[in-house]
């Protein structure tokens, strides 16, 4: 079956910012812009109206935020994913917009080909974050080590309980995913079959109520889960 273009709904406050991704997008092959919109409240609008593939979501916009235009898209317009496209990468501005439901997340210093691959990896069900992005997530699911224990003190009699009952099996399929770990690596390296790993990704995400990979990692992130490496 043939797949047409992808439908792109822009929204940004600042006029010349709109204007030139509407153009940059315009320059791109597969992807049709259908709307733009200078704020929260129009690209809900839009939306609406258009069902577009994607919308490239600025944050910072008056009447409606970027975060609660995304989180009333999703779940009003599932079928449309969300790419952010901010100047801000800080923690107060990646976490919530992650968690109101964007698939993608990308500064306003991003390329014409990482716009698109964005574009592209969020229609087919991937994440879309820039590797800025991803380090800085990588980085607070990291965190610091921890202490070595001193040797005379004995070791716990069984590791703390994880959240949302959650397997140790499961955790580590999570951890995966935070790495940015597609299902085939994650069956490659736990020597399971891809058809595992998808039984242990639809098990978590419905233990742990998240809607797609973008909002695990951010799950990730809050409850502390990473792989250690």
């Amino acid at each position: 079956m043939t797949v047409g273009p992808t439908r792109v709904v822009v929204a940004d406050d600042q006029t010349v910012v709109r204007e030139g991704i509407v153009m940059l997008l315009g320059l791109l092959p597969d992807i049709e812009v259908v709307g733009a919109a200078a704020d929260g409240e129009e690209a809900v609008r839009l939306v609406a109206e258009q069902a577009p593939d994607v919308v490239l979501m600025d944050l910072r916009m008056p009447r409606c935020d970027g975060v609660e235009a995304t989180r009333r898209i999703r779940a009003e317009h599932p079928g449309t994913e969300v790419v952010v496209l901010t100047t801000y990468a800080d923690d107060d501005s990646l976490f919530p917009a992650l968690q109101a439901g964007a698939r993608g997340y990308l500064t306003k210093d991003a390329g014409a080909e990482e716009i698109a691959r964005a574009v592209a990896d969020v229609r087919s069900g991937a994440a879309g974050l820039s590797p800025q992005v991803q380090r800085r997530l990588l980085e607070r699911l990291s965190g610091p080590a921890p202490a070595p224990r001193p040797a005379a003190e004995p070791a716990p009699a069984k590791p703390p309980a994880l959240p949302d009952g959650l397997t140790a099996r499961e955790a580590e399929v999570l951890a995966l995913i935070a790495e940015g770990l597609s299902n085939a690596e994650i069956a490659e390296r736990l020597f399971v079959s891809p058809a595992t790993v998808k039984t242990h990704i639809n098990n978590l995400f419905a233990k742990t109520a998240v809607r797609d990979r973008a909002q695990a990692v951010a799950y990730a992130f809050r409850h502390g889960l990473s792989s250690g490496s």
